[in-house]
């Protein structure tokens, strides 16, 4: 079938599943960055910065982690109180271990939603980013 074009699903939950086996395998703690910016995101807002967030994903800081085909979900104290944490996949920005850096940026997909794109972003009241950095896809930083 060389001529027909055939569309495929989305490889992000395939890659998020196997990264997070492959580090948690390696005794490494599975760190996530998420754009809390992503509509349906549902994460502790007073960790966000920058429009991100870093979530330990690891066995030990979280309950009942699903990485559904459309999205991460699971439930973690944060300061301690319980919350539900639920991730549209396309907001995973990264994966990788705590310890050593190893794991993968993702970009985007064809088929995905595009990161400029407006439907995908919520449009809250004030726009805090103002100035502090030029609007486009997002970048990561390895913090130590």
């Amino acid at each position: 079938m060389p001529d027909s074009k055939v569309t495929m699903t989305s490889s992000r939950p395939y890659l998020v599943r196997a990264f997070n086996e492959w580090i948690l395998d390696n005794d490494c703690t599975p760190y996530i960055v998420v754009d809390a910016g992503v509509q349906g995101v549902q994460v502790p807002t007073e960790h966000v910065a920058n429009g991100q967030i870093v979530l330990n994903i690891s066995p030990g800081a979280v309950r009942g982690l699903v990485v559904g085909n459309g999205a991460l979900e699971f439930s973690a104290r944060f300061g301690g109180v319980p919350m539900q944490v639920f991730i549209p996949l396309q907001a995973v920005m990264a994966i990788y271990a705590k310890e050593n850096g190893e794991g993968m940026v993702f970009g985007s997909e064809p088929g995905s939603p595009d990161p400029d794109d407006d439907g995908t972003h919520d449009s809250g009241g004030s726009n805090q980013n103002s100035g502090e950095r030029p609007a486009g896809r997002p970048t990561l930083k390895v913090v130590k």
